[in-house]
């Protein structure tokens, strides 16, 4: 890895948790409690109903997301370089199409499991990725790319 002019890596660093790990780690600590106090999302049903159209199009996001990142021949993982900035596929409509797909297949398997706790909980997972991920993830984009991304970032959402 290259150290820019700052001492930095040639990555995001400072992030102690790969987000998927987040996102896992949160929603099992969230089942456990509800099996340990049962409290219900919302009738059988409707719960249902919710659930897998959020789990279906999460994991349809983390796949369109996945090969725009391959047919750019750039990486996804936070500890490798990032070799060319992505502003097609999901990326035009989201800065962070991973994040979203996968609060989308956090929150359909919440439904699908009927569970209330892991939905409280979700607030946290995504005030840590928002400040600690996305954060970082800006800060090195910004070092890498310059007003590429600036530009980028002024026409497109965050998050959706």
């Amino acid at each position: 890895m290259n150290d820019n002019a700052n001492g930095d890596r040639d990555n995001p660093g400072g992030i102690a948790v790969i987000p998927p790990y987040i996102y896992l780690g949160t929603l099992l600590l969230g089942l456990l409690l509800d099996r340990k106090l049962p409290a219900p999302l919302l009738p059988r049903g409707m719960a249902r109903l919710l659930g897998w159209p959020l789990l279906g199009g999460g994991i349809t996001l983390a796949v369109w997301f996945l090969r725009t990142m391959h047919r750019a021949g750039t990486s996804y993982e936070l500890d490798k370089p990032a070799t060319r900035l992505v502003t097609d596929g999901p990326f035009r409509y989201s800065r962070n199409p991973a994040y979203v797909s996968f609060t989308m297949i956090y929150a359909g398997l919440s439904s699908l499991k009927n569970s209330l706790w892991p939905v409280l909980l979700l607030p946290i997972v995504l005030n840590y990725i928002q400040h600690r991920v996305i954060g970082a993830e800006e800060r090195y984009l910004e070092r890498r790319f310059g007003e590429e991304y600036l530009s980028y970032k002024s026409r497109v959402r965050r998050w959706v």
